[in-house]
């Protein structure tokens, strides 16, 4: 299974437990003290039908009259000011409930108004509150730089605890403000914030209710609607900081499958191509023998009185040769000729650096004609070219059948040995 498809169940799971969680620490929080709440209304209206002697239908109607005056009292609500307070509310979703659209022209253009605006002022915030994040980590980089910390990068962990207090802190403020010009307390009046602010909007709390608010308290009314508007975009970056990272994972898992699962397909045809290759190599038989060797690559690197040949990918003719003749993995020496002394790779190898360089005191080479082939350790091939006084000019590649000129030992020439790559 997916990673994805494991996140989103789990996602589902943990959802329906948060759930049942709420639900049940909400009913053991507000059962009592709804029924405590109905039971002390139930008295008032029974109270009030024998004081004022009227019947239920006259209490549902004064009900009634009661509710819907209930919205009149901060005034016009459908004037400029109302409209545009009751227009925020439907774009950022919060929808306290105060007031709604009493003709059928003015639901349907609400719907239509909610359609295109809720999404334009989602971008809006998400937007900004990017704006906003790269401010605050250009003012904290630059704070850093200032004081004179060693490491003025702005970490995750910064970003978030700067995004955390601005978020307490724009709910203290207007949790101030509105307890002053509401009259209400100040923890009241910063849920009427928290929920403004997460769009939650019940609506048991709105600001600008009181009586003829919106025509006459006009700095209060611009003053509310501004803080809305920059407490959403504050609310807005943080949850852009931490939110939104967790709401992407899905589409990077998803994007990233998507490379790997290209990539096998690109290294699967790169081994059908090979395979194809060796077939066509096969069935061309000996004359495809020189253009296999043209098309393997080798790396000549020419030094003073030698040339290195560093070969990491065996050329298919040697692949081939090593098969006829396993002693081509070993390195040789011609002491005499026709007699051959193999040798292993890693002695006869060290056995040759100690000679050329005069480390250890082995028996010296007699003289007469002394050949050395070439060195295959493993996939790299080594060749040392050695000569008579009279060719220490030569630089040019050696070849396999390079020799030394009679009466000299290798010990005669110790510039002969360079390093090797």
């Amino acid at each position: 299974m997916k990673k994805q498809n494991v996140r989103t169940l789990s996602l589902i799971l943990c959802m329906f437990s948060y759930l049942l969680v709420g639900a049940a620490v909400f009913d053991a929080l507000e059962s009592e003290t709804e029924s405590s709440r109905r039971r002390v209304l139930e008295q008032k209206r029974t109270e009030m039908k024998k004081k004022y002697r009227f019947s239920e239908e006259d209490y549902r109607e004064i009900e009634r009259v009661v509710l819907q005056a209930d919205p009149h009292r901060a005034g016009r609500q459908w004037k400029f000011a109302g409209s545009f307070y009751f227009a925020i509310t439907v774009i950022t979703t919060i929808g306290y409930g105060h007031a709604a659209p009493g003709t059928d022209a003015g639901k349907v253009f609400c719907m239509f108004y909610a359609v295109l605006g809720i999404p334009l002022t989602l971008v809006m915030f998400q937007s900004l509150g990017e704006r906003m994040n790269t401010f605050v980590r250009y003012l904290l980089h630059l704070m850093k730089k200032v004081l004179g910390f060693r490491r003025t990068g702005v970490s995750m962990e910064n970003m978030v605890l700067v995004g955390f207090l601005s978020c307490i802190g724009t709910l203290c403020v207007g949790a101030a403000a509105f307890s002053h010009f509401e009259g209400w307390s100040f923890f009241h009046a910063y849920y009427y914030c928290f929920i403004t602010l997460t769009t939650i909007g019940f609506g048991d709390f709105v600001a600008l209710q009181k009586k003829e608010d919106l025509q006459e308290k006009t700095p209060y009314v611009a003053f509310s609607f501004m803080y809305i508007l920059v407490g959403l975009t504050v609310i807005g970056a943080f949850l852009n900081l931490v939110v939104l990272r967790f709401l992407t994972m899905n589409t990077e898992d998803e994007r990233r499958d998507a490379q790997e699962r290209a990539s096998l397909k690109r290294d699967r045809g790169l081994l059908d191509g090979g395979g194809e290759r060796g077939r066509d190599r096969r069935r061309g038989g000996n004359g495809s023998g020189v253009e296999r060797s043209r098309s393997h690559s080798t790396l000549f690197l020419p030094m003073e009185e030698g040339t290195s040949r560093i070969n990491l990918i065996a050329s298919p003719a040697e692949e081939q040769e090593a098969r006829g003749s396993p002693c081509r993995h070993r390195l040789h020496l011609n002491i005499s000729a026709g007699r051959r002394r193999p040798e292993s790779n890693l002695s006869s190898l060290w056995s040759c650096v100690c000679h050329r360089l005069g480390f250890c005191g082995g028996p010296v080479l007699p003289h007469g004609e002394r050949h050395l082939n070439s060195v295959y350790y493993n996939s790299v091939s080594y060749r040392i070219q050695a000569g008579s006084p009279a060719s220490r000019g030569h630089t040019g590649p050696s070849s396999p059948g390079s020799t030394l000129s009679p009466g000299h030992s290798l010990q005669e020439f110790p510039r002969s040995r360079r390093k090797s790559v």
